[in-house]
């Protein structure tokens, strides 16, 4: 699974509330139930526009202010719920421009067959965005030129109240396997994010997660911290809610979490663990039969521009893959969001998932089912 598999466009977000709640507020509702896939079209107009087909939130008009600037309006947006259920769309037989998804699964996004390699020559923001970024694991497409852009990375940490948690050496993920706050604790609910962060903490280096040893090493980890567990779940507004009232002194969480709750006056921080937090990256993929390939690239370039990397800096606190959307901020701004003035600080301290077959993804996630529901 990605780091952000199975989370609802709304119930689940990959964002923040604050900057979800903006995109409702700017739809003229305040809570609305939806479909885990539907399309929308933001602003009809005559001429034909190009199609992306992302997570909910990425539909808002300050990422794309380079592309509606150049064809009158925004793109056509179709929202899924997860990457999978995406990818079980597409192979059903609908065809976007664009599609949004993280790197563990781009192993098998490309296997699919349903994508074509970036020429990069086409974008020109390419030259700014961060090299370690580009050279994750699978993507390559030969030539020089990647399989998926980069857009949006954060990390996956713990989010605690720094007035609640009693911190006995440096900050650790062995915080979430504290036995002094048995009861206190939450995590993210998807394998895409606990086994992963398990395997941290458990020592398996993440080129040997597949194997059978790494399989009973971070089962054992897993199963020592479920009775210590509050509450797992991907609805990251429950974790952060929990943690503002005091209910829980920790969490597994996204780095939009903290910078949520900080906003808010609430006093946490998001750990930066000595053994290190787990980092994603998620990205533009084109696909192969792209009904207009020209706005594809618009949207791409578009979505990597200095004012997209602001905006997402500042509104969702994640990191974005154009260096020079850092230099918008001063250093304590971003040491404040869990970010750096040198991205690389952040990506070199992290630990970046390798993407894995089906069958491994088949075998984690029933494994962990299992642990949380007690065997």
């Amino acid at each position: 699974m990605d780091i952000t598999d199975n989370l609802a466009a709304v119930r689940r977000k990959k964002l923040s509330r604050r900057a979800f709640n903006r995109t409702l507020l700017s739809a003229g509702v305040g809570m609305v139930a939806t479909p885990l896939i539907g399309t929308r079209q933001v602003v009809a107009q005559e001429t034909e526009q190009g199609t992306i087909f992302t997570w909910g939130g990425y539909d808002v008009g300050e990422l794309y202010t380079s592309y509606e600037a150049a064809n009158g309006a925004l793109p056509n947006f179709a929202i899924f719920g997860g990457t999978e259920e995406a990818l079980t769309k597409m192979r059903g037989g609908f065809t976007p421009d664009i599609a949004h998804p993280c790197n563990a699964g781009l192993k098998r996004w490309v296997d699919t067959g349903m994508f074509q390699p970036i020429d990069t020559s086409r974008l020109s923001n390419w030259g700014d965005v961060i090299p370690e970024l580009v050279a994750m694991d699978g993507n390559d497409a030969g030539d020089g030129q990647p399989w998926l852009a980069p857009f949006d990375w954060g990390g996956t940490s713990i989010t605690y109240r720094t007035d609640l948690f009693e911190l006995e050496e440096e900050e650790s993920w062995d915080m979430l396997w504290d036995k002094r706050y048995a009861g206190q604790l939450g995590s993210l609910a998807s394998g895409g994010d606990a086994w992963w962060c398990g395997a941290i903490k458990a020592g398996v280096p993440f080129g040997e997660i597949a194997t059978d040893e790494a399989f009973e090493k971070i089962s054992a980890a897993m199963r020592e911290q479920r009775p210590l567990i509050r509450v797992y779940t991907d609805d990251t507004t429950t974790l952060e809610q929990a943690l503002s009232s005091g209910e829980m002194a920790a969490a597994m969480t996204w780095n939009s979490s903290a910078v949520a709750l900080a906003s808010e006056g609430i006093p946490v921080r998001f750990a930066r663990p000595k053994e290190g937090a787990l980092t994603w990256v998620c990205g533009l993929m084109v696909h192969k039969d792209a009904p207009n390939l020209d706005k594809a690239y618009e949207i791409i370039d578009s979505l990597l521009s200095v004012e997209a990397g602001k905006f997402m800096i500042n509104d969702y606190g994640y990191g974005h893959s154009n260096a020079k959307s850092f230099d918008q901020f001063d250093a304590q701004t971003l040491v404040g969001l869990g970010l750096s003035k040198d991205p690389g600080d952040i990506l070199s301290a992290g630990h970046f998932m390798i993407p894995q077959s089906q069958e491994w993804e088949t075998r984690m996630n029933e494994t962990f089912e299992m642990i949380k529901a007690g065997f």
